[in-house]
């Protein structure tokens, strides 16, 4: 039996005997969804099909898959609109909001979830979807900059676009092409590339618009973000555990992934008070990030997705993507190219920060289930470019 994977394609191919014709079946996932639920209790149920001390039998391991797609997701519609309007919050927070930000930004974020999923019910795809969330957070913002409140405005639409940042997606990407899928890594970079071209589509459209009434932002306000390190870490937590919500993580997962986040932010903000450059500070955070998120998967035999998605959430270059949008609006090109890339950079680090801690253990720690070296699979060796 052997079962293999490309993007959305998976096939599993049988073969009876020596002399009997293999039996292959392929099936393309047309929908997908997000629910670390499930997929907790599918790791569970591969690791007792594997396990050599474990019997289960054909009619057993169907019925315990037969249970996990009728089971309901742990969160409700309303629970998941209020953890988006939460994170969103939460980030304006982590970026220099007050109290009429956060709730600012939370309306954004709940508008723009529902109007995603309106869109989505009705057949569309993701990036329109993207394109329209992205537009509420914006349009608050610039509506704050035309009332001339003085509040943060720049932090709201700071605020929505962390929530809408693909994090999830693009180190999945990196983590394939680092471990040789590159099929599949090129796939999924595509992708967020696309989704992160409809957030830009969504918030410079308003920006634009905004330009128009005579909305004045300033870009120096997005990066003088106030010193508020007990503030930016309770915020970086309640980031982290809506996050967790909208990924549909158990509840016994939920606080670790909280605290692990907690600690990434810390290491984050303790090496950008020591005057390390945002890059190599986010790639050191995020090693952290893949290190406790793979030992606390090893020690419940679990997957580490669930310890270690939620947990990048406060290191995303939510304040470089907007300054780098808000200066293209005003014709700035060059600078807004240079802070997308930098954002960019960022991102990288982060997805290479998260699967260089998560390799390392390797090295440390024995894998579970192997009882000698040669039960283990052996990397592939260097190929030097050819």
């Amino acid at each position: 039996m052997r079962a293999h994977r490309l993007y959305t394609l998976l096939s599993i191919t049988h073969h009876p005997s020596l002399v009997g014709d293999p039996v292959s079946a392929q099936r393309t996932v047309r929908r997908r969804g997000t629910d670390y639920t499930r997929l907790a209790a599918v790791f569970r149920l591969v690791d007792d099909i594997s396990a050599p001390e474990v019997e289960v039998s054909l009619e057993e391991a169907y019925r315990r898959l037969a249970v996990i797609r009728r089971n309901r997701h742990p969160y409700p519609t309303w629970v998941l609109t209020a953890a988006a309007g939460l994170l969103a919050g939460a980030a304006s927070t982590l970026v220099g909001g007050g109290v009429t930000v956060f709730f600012c930004a939370a309306l954004g974020a709940v508008l723009g979830d529902r109007l995603a999923w309106y869109f989505a019910d009705r057949g569309l795809p993701e990036f329109y979807q993207f394109v329209v969330a992205a537009m509420p957070p914006a349009a608050i913002g610039v509506a704050l900059k035309i009332a001339e409140f003085d509040v943060r405005a720049s932090a709201v639409i700071t605020g929505g676009l962390f929530a809408l940042l693909p994090g999830r997606a693009l180190v999945a990407a990196v983590q394939d092409g680092l471990t040789g899928f590159y099929i599949t890594a090129s796939a999924r970079l595509l992708e967020v590339m696309y989704l992160f071209i409809g957030i830009i589509v969504g918030v410079l459209v308003v920006i634009y618009v905004g330009l128009q009434f005579g909305a004045s932002p300033n870009p120096d306000e997005v990066l003088q973000i106030p010193h508020r390190p007990v503030l930016q870490l309770l915020a970086s937590m309640v980031l982290v555990f809506t996050f967790a919500i909208l990924l549909q993580q158990e509840r016994s997962t939920v606080w670790i992934v909280t605290l692990n986040g907690g600690v990434a932010w810390a290491t984050f903000g303790a090496l950008r008070a020591a005057e390390l450059p945002p890059v190599p500070s986010t790639a050191i955070a995020a090693g952290l990030v893949g290190l406790f998120g793979q030992l606390f998967s090893r020690y419940r035999f679990a997957s580490a997705l669930p310890y270690v998605t939620a947990a990048i959430g406060p290191l995303l270059p939510g304040s470089a993507t907007y300054y780098g949008l808000l200066s293209i609006a005003e014709n700035r090109l060059d600078t807004g190219l240079a802070s997308l890339t930098n954002a960019a950079a960022i991102a990288l680090a982060i997805a290479i920060g998260v699967n260089l801690g998560s390799e390392s253990s390797r090295l440390f720690m024995r894998i579970p289930g192997a009882r000698s070296a040669a039960r283990r699979r052996a990397a592939a060796k260097r190929t030097r470019g050819f």
